[in-house]
């Protein structure tokens, strides 16, 4: 009670800190008059200024208010636009690592140009992160003016650039990109050879756009680069032979989880099959050496026991095609992860395609969190600040708007079923849109668009479908969703990004219905033309009331049904917004009070009836709490999980850039090759034993097959004072000068650049294969606790050991390598030796956890638009050429990689030019 009565006299702490901010904002103010009367020149040459007074000891806080009255002129001479006193201090809150919440239509894109331009001025870097490449290449574009017209270079990165464009982009002072187009070119650098050949600089600064769905809805999976791996199809096929000796006994099926454990008996058993097999090492399953045998044995009982064909799946062209749970659709292209696929092609005794394996991987939480500084932006992030703040240390401001808000938000209208829902709903559109009004209708899925497409399509009402997939399209149709009588319907995500006018969006309807008319009075009388229709058209919206946001369900985040509700009453404008829900909804199935609810609804309600109800309403909103919380479990178990991999790629990716900074890596090299010596001999020859204890065969043999040695370590042994130290010395000092010698046989700096070659690719090949071990330890670290132990600390442990055991094994084999090593190139070849290895080719992965689809590369190298349904993995090839391949286009098919240039010489993408479906 006190707490609500200081809240309405001294106003919310969010209130306090807004207020606060309010002096600064007025030093900025005082900054406009003289601004006003510069040159442009002169306004220009306040970069210049700005950063000679960094280089005199002044900080970024000290240049704050007249850096950002300075943008704000620079805005309204370039854009016609000037920033309002709240987009100033959104402005500030994004400066200091801060969410600045605003509410849609409010200006946050052009609030962004304000702490862009400040944090370039040291010339670090800063990067602009969308949520897709259309924004990116639009906002590049759109504020670039103004960045350019104050001194400052714009880049912005998108699919299919070159390296070195990628390169000039993020070099540029301000970068804008998709959070998956920086992630993924994060992971590549880390698998290049050459310092020389990586794009990303040092992290500075970043500011992330809709950061509710970046930060929290994407980061639900993480950003996979895969190759291909040798072929395991043999041991597929053994292992579906041992499962399939199994009885139901064996093992305990959890439906739900759609998990599978063997019983204590079925343990037993399996280990002696696999015993006799000769694929089991010792005689313990669980033991760390059969951490992959575990992986393939869990997924070859998940596909004989859970996967049923023609349920999960069928068998179509000896293929093993996916059976979409909800559709009901085939999913052709579509494979499941983790050898899952290949369990079930064993099962079916089809051809068993090859699996793919992590080569890096790293979630959206770890990559941002390696920003010293980050911020973000969105319309909807106080119904998940906890999240930011645990996960991220963001704390989220909520921006005051511009104009009061003037929308009117009503109850819930409550349905029987579906059918009754779609219909009132359409009924609803209907007479709304012949009225004048627009709507803008939000579908929580493709199928759900569809379906109320069908119908309205059946009462005849005019209306654009949407599924957030072609970004630039769909950013032109939802620019004019507020012209009279337009009907949208939009899944989650679609045209996000893109204000709603009403009455229509002049540069928009410029660029589509003026698109080829030349420059001149022609053009200039058709644009004075459209601006007079959409004057009156917005009269005419104004007043039917504003534009009427209609849900089709509740979404499983509040914060996703308030960006809804936001797209109505923007700067002032009038609004109205009404969602409708039935029994039928997902959110009310799963999660819902359903005995209350089905009782009283199906008691109560006759069919095509709704009722309404602060109480239901409040019930709706519990459940999505609950959906919420089980949500952010969900992510913040990937996050402890990945944190556990995160240091050791720090540890792995510091060391790859330390061997290709070095000038020379003889001292590393030597260190790797001492304890390699060291851990040979304390295994041959114990401490605290008597040499005749000592295990000398087996050292001398150990000698031979890293180090190519072959010392009399007899006659040394009969030596006096022999000790373990002794022999470790002698054994180094040969191995030492055995390299001496190999080394001085080449010229110039080539030894160090074989080191360098090798220590890398046995790097690099050592941390594929731990993390594909972890991949699997992770899959079945689960089963640890039904020994009430907690998984994720067993994972902490075995990942550390495991991590141990992958160094010994590097420095192992460096040094075998090396050991062995033989040059026999002729004089002239030496200079040019040796030559660093080529990139693999690679598969990029990020499954949109709306649609479950790959959203790693959405648009072609064209900008056109994706045409095909996206397979899971996105193949990046080197281009084939029509010479090597023959001219008949109908040739190529399975000998071009469907994301290779097309070999026609179009630019397009193979799948989308010759190959398209």
């Amino acid at each position: 009670m006190f707490g609500g009565m200081a809240k309405a006299i001294f106003g919310s702490s969010n209130d306090r800190y807004v207020k606060s901010l309010g002096k600064i904002v007025n030093q900025i103010g005082s900054f406009e008059p003289s601004l006003e009367a510069m040159s442009d020149e002169e306004l220009s040459g306040q970069t210049q200024r700005f950063r000679d007074r960094l280089e005199a000891g002044e900080e970024l806080d000290d240049l704050l208010p007249e850096a950002f009255a300075t943008v704000r002129e620079a805005s309204r001479r370039v854009l016609g636009q000037r920033h309002y006193d709240v987009q100033l201090i959104g402005g500030i809150v994004i400066h200091r690592g801060e969410i600045a919440e605003m509410r849609t239509g409010e200006g946050k894109t052009l609030m962004a140009t304000l702490a862009c331009y400040l944090n370039a001025l040291p010339g670090t870097g800063v990067h602009v992160v969308t949520v897709n490449d259309y924004l990116a290449r639009r906002d590049a574009e759109w504020m670039g003016q103004v960045y350019n017209f104050l001194g400052l270079t714009v880049g912005v990165i998108v699919p299919n650039l070159q390296e070195d464009q990628r390169r000039a982009a993020y070099a540029a002072d301000i970068t804008y990109g998709t959070n998956n187009e920086f992630g993924f070119d994060y992971l590549r650098d880390n698998m290049k050879y050459d310092r020389e050949q990586m794009v990303h600089r040092p992290f500075n600064f970043a500011i992330v756009d809709e950061v509710d769905s970046i930060l929290i809805d994407e980061a639900r999976t993480p950003l996979i680069i895969s190759g291909p791996t040798d072929d395991k199809s043999e041991l597929y096929m053994r292992m579906d032979v041992i499962v399939k000796q199994l009885v139901p006994d064996d093992y305990e099926v959890d439906e739900k989880q759609r998990s599978i454990i063997l019983t204590e008996d079925g343990t037993e058993k399996t280990e002696r099959m696999l015993e006799a097999a000769g694929l089991l090492q010792g005689s313990n399953l669980y033991d760390y050496e059969n951490t992959q045998v575990v992986h393939h044995l869990n997924q070859a009982l998940r596909a004989i026991a859970i996967f049923k064909r023609d349920t999960d799946y069928i068998v179509k062209d000896g293929k093993v095609v996916i059976i979409d749970e909800f559709t009901g659709r085939m999913m052709d292209g579509r494979r499941w992860s983790d050898g899952l696929h290949q369990a079930v092609e064993a099962k079916e005794g089809v051809q068993i395609e090859p699996e793919n394996q992590t080569l890096a991987s790293i979630t959206f939480q770890n990559y941002f969190r390696m920003y010293p500084k980050l911020s973000g932006m969105t319309g909807t992030a106080a119904t998940e600040a906890q999240e930011f703040y645990d996960i991220y240390k963001m704390n989220v401001v909520t921006i005051p708007t511009n104009v009061p808000v003037q929308r009117i938000d009503q109850e819930d209208e409550f349905y029987k079923n579906t059918l009754d829902k779609f219909g009132a709903i359409a009924k609803a559109i209907k007479a709304q849109a012949d009225k004048g009004q627009p709507v803008l209708v939000g579908t929580v899925s493709i199928e759900k668009s569809e379906l109320l497409s069908d119908f309205l399509t059946k009462i005849g009402t005019k209306h654009n479908v949407l599924n957030a997939r072609f970004h630039e399209s769909e950013a032109h149709i939802v620019a004019q969703a507020g012209r009279a009588g337009a009907v949208t319907i939009a899944t989650n995500m679609a045209g996000r990004g893109t204000d709603i006018q009403l009455g229509g969006n002049l540069e928009f309807r410029v660029e589509d219905e003026l698109r080829d008319m030349p420059e001149g009075p022609e053009r200039d009388a058709a644009i004075e033309r459209i601006r007079a229709e959409i004057a009156v058209e917005k009269q005419q919206v104004l007043e039917a009331g504003g534009l009427f946001v209609l849900g089709t369900e509740r979404h499983e985040s509040r914060r996703i049904d308030n960006q809804l509700r936001g797209r109505s009453g923007r700067q002032g404008d009038p609004g109205l917004s009404r969602f409708y829900l039935c029994l039928e909804d997902d959110l009310l199935r799963i999660f819902g009070p359903d005995t209350l609810f089905a009782k009283m609804m199906n008691s109560n309600l006759a069919d095509g009836e709704a009722i309404g109800s602060r109480w239901l309403s409040k019930a709706i909103e519990t459940a999505q709490k609950k959906v919420e919380a089980r949500n952010y479990e969900q992510r913040k178990q990937v996050v402890e999980y990945d944190d556990v991999m995160n240091d050791q790629r720090k540890v792995i990716y510091e060391q790859r850039n330390d061997i290709m900074d070095a000038d020379s890596v003889d001292d590393i090299v030597v260190d790797m090759r001492a304890e390699t010596v060291n851990a040979m001999v304390a295994d041959s020859c114990p401490p605290n034993t008597y040499p005749e204890q000592w295990d000398v065969a087996a050292l001398k043999a150990r000698v031979q097959d890293v180090l190519g040695l072959e010392p009399d370590i007899d006659a040394w042994l009969n030596e006096d004072q022999v000790d373990p130290e002794m022999l470790e010395e002698r054994i180094q000092a040969a191995a030492d000068a055995a390299i001496a010698a190999k080394a001085a046989e080449l010229p110039g700096d080539t030894w160090n650049r074989v080191q360098k070659s090798i220590m890398i690719q046995n790097l690099d090949h050592h941390w594929k294969e731990h993390l594909a071990t972890l991949d699997a330890l992770r899959a079945v670290i689960h089963l640890r606790a039904y020994a009430q132990k907690t998984p994720i600390n067993e994972y902490k442990q075995e990942a550390f050991a495991l991590f141990q055991r992958m160094l010994d094994a590097i420095r192992e084999d460096v040094t075998k390598t090396l050991a062995h090593a033989e040059f026999m190139m002729s004089p002239q070849d030496m200079p040019d030796f040796p030559e660093l290895p080529r990139m693999p080719d690679i598969f990029t992965t990020h499954i949109d956890p709306l649609t479950g689809e790959d959203d790693s590369n959405d648009i072609d190298a064209g900008y056109g638009l994706v045409t095909t349904r996206l397979a899971p993995m996105q193949y990046i090839a080197p281009a084939d050429d029509a010479e090597t391949l023959g001219g008949d286009p109908a040739e190529w098919e399975g000998r071009v990689s469907r994301n290779a240039p097309c070999p026609c010489g179009s630019g397009n993408k193979y799948k989308h030019c010759h190959g398209a479906l």
